[in-house]
């Protein structure tokens, strides 16, 4: 695997791993009966922890990488000739 490939598969793997945990723990102001200041949309996330949500993601990224190196290395799928 290249240097390229594997920031590539990477970056990848952390956009996935960022949108599929975006919206867990995520409660909005009308499910959380909270009054919304004038211009905020009550449906937006009350405390998105985003920060928190991308280092989960960085790791989990980081671990599914270590796997599809491991797979490219031992030509798992069968991708060379």
């Amino acid at each position: 695997m290249t240097l390229f490939l594997g920031i590539a598969i990477y970056i990848i793997l952390w956009w996935l791993t960022f949108f599929a945990m975006l919206p867990i723990g995520a409660q909005s102001l009308h499910e959380a009966d909270e009054p919304a200041a004038p211009g905020v949309e009550r449906g937006a996330p009350r405390a998105p922890r985003l920060v928190l949500k991308m280092l989960w993601a960085a790791g989990i990224a980081a671990v599914l990488w270590l796997f599809v190196a491991w797979a490219i290395s031992v030509d798992l799928f069968r991708a060379r000739g």
